[in-house]
């Protein structure tokens, strides 16, 4: 797998937030089990609730599109280093990741920065 195509992909898509409120734009692209990409990006609402998240948007446009187990994310901000995914993206991601877990990638100083998704969510529920 290409972490640095990835981690391109979530920038482009970081181009289109609608983040009008916060100011903080993120952009996600999920690596499929079956090999396609799958963007996502966050956009949000005057009420706060209905905000959705890069990785869930990607995630869900993942599902859409018939994919039911992803390998990697990469996750990007241009407003800040390192933008890991929030503890509901963290669930959601849980959702559709092995056992074993999957590749998290953030970018800091322009470098790739490689995690496995167990360190984000040890011990986590699975049915």
């Amino acid at each position: 797998m290409d972490y640095k195509l990835l981690m391109e992909k979530a920038k482009f898509a970081s181009q289109n937030s609608y983040s009008p409120y916060s100011k903080f734009a993120v952009g996600a692209c999920v690596y499929g089990k079956s090999g396609n990409y799958y963007y996502g990006c966050n956009f949000e609402n005057a009420s706060y609730g209905l905000t959705i998240c890069a990785e869930r948007n990607a995630i869900g446009n993942a599902i859409a599109n018939g994919e039911k187990e992803i390998t990697a994310i990469a996750i990007y901000s241009p407003n800040r280093d390192n933008c890991y995914p929030c503890g509901a993206c963290r669930a959601v991601i849980s959702e559709f990741c092995p056992d074993e877990g999957i590749d998290v990638i953030t970018e800091q100083n322009g470098e790739l920065n490689i995690r496995n998704f167990n360190e984000f969510l040890p011990e986590r529920f699975k049915l």
